[in-house]
């Protein structure tokens, strides 16, 4: 069980993606709006978090496992959620044939990176790319999205102009770039990429690190995981 701000939990079953600093920076990386569509949603992590962020927004989220979409059902019952939160159990594939376009303000993912290759034991979907890479996604988020929603999302920085390129290529245009370095001076490790649908050119280039070049966390590290 793990426990999140405003006394919300969390229980991921064994086959389903654990809670990450991934998911913890996108929620933090979010304006979160009256609503959101979290895209490849597992137990339901994200919509929780971003729940507890702000008390205005309700979260729909789309996940093809199964047991996933059980996990965040049960979630969103044991914390008293089922007003702002529900889990679609579909493949975000088909979004169109689930929600209707432009029915959206805001849409969330944080996807898994890799593709092809073993299938992992204990998270098959959710540590695969093939049912969830970033053409799909864009794709269904240009979707889902109203004139001037914005789409977030955490990834790896090698697939920054892969991206892009799905982004513009569907309408999405991207707004703000947060770099996120593991150590102050070290490699860049994580990006956060928000793309607006309909957005006129225009980029914020922002940079985060998580830990000190002696370990101990930054300002920014304690917020992300609401320290004093």
């Amino acid at each position: 069980m793990e426990y999140l701000p405003q006394g919300y939990t969390l229980e991921i079953p064994q086959s389903c993606f654990p809670l990450s600093t991934d998911s913890m920076l996108l929620a933090d990386y979010v304006r979160p709006a009256d609503t959101i569509l979290d895209l490849g949603s597992g137990c339901g992590t994200l919509g929780l978090l971003l729940c507890a962020k702000s008390p205005n927004c309700s979260v729909t989220g789309i996940e093809l496992d199964s047991t996933a979409h059980t996990a965040a059902e049960e979630n969103i019952r044991r914390n008293a959620l089922t007003h702002r939160m529900n889990s679609i159990c579909a493949d975000i594939r088909s979004v169109n044939q689930t929600i209707p376009t432009g029915s959206f303000r805001c849409c969330v993912s944080n996807p898994p990176y890799f593709h092809g290759g073993p299938q992992s034991q204990s998270t098959p979907l959710a540590r695969s790319s093939d049912h969830c890479d970033p053409a799909i996604l864009f794709q269904a988020a240009a979707w889902a999205l109203c004139w001037g929603g914005d789409f977030y999302l955490v990834h790896k920085p090698e697939m920054l102009a892969h991206l892009c390129g799905c982004a513009c290529g569907n309408g999405l245009e991207p707004k703000r770039l947060r770099l996120i370095r593991h150590q102050v001076g070290g490699p860049v490790t994580l990006i956060l990429l928000q793309c607006r649908k309909g957005g006129k050119p225009g980029l914020i280039l922002e940079e985060e690190a998580l830990f000190h070049s002696d370990r101990t966390p930054t300002p920014y590290y304690r917020n992300v995981y609401h320290l004093t």
